[in-house]
């Protein structure tokens, strides 16, 4: 072991550095810990976000349009005596519709 001080990492920003210079062995070891714990969440929230965020693109159907929500139902309507696909979901109170297509009578 070196009886030099270490050399704090350049990524690390100056008040942090002085902060820990100014704080007892005990203390360290308690930031320490801390530090290699927060590390850890940290990075298993991000990989969750980005498991979740994976799930979400490979649940959107092929035909679904970008401005369509995942959450979307396909839903048919009668207009005129012709059926037609809507794709529907709820934004807050209000229901909203995009037209998909003609409903397919051999379907």
């Amino acid at each position: 072991m070196s009886y030099e001080p270490p050399t704090p990492p350049a990524e690390l920003p100056t008040e942090i550095v002085d902060t820990l210079n100014g704080y007892s062995p005990d203390q360290l070891q308690h930031v320490a810990r801390y530090a290699e714990e927060l590390a850890e969440h940290k990075a298993r929230e991000a990989r969750l976000e980005e498991e979740s965020e994976d799930d979400e693109i490979d649940d959107r159907p092929d035909d679904l349009p970008d401005e369509v929500p995942s959450k979307a139902t396909i839903t048919i309507k009668e207009i005129n005596d012709n059926r037609y696909y809507y794709w529907q979901w709820r934004e807050g109170d209000k229901v909203t519709s995009k037209y998909k297509g003609p409903v397919n009578p051999d379907e």
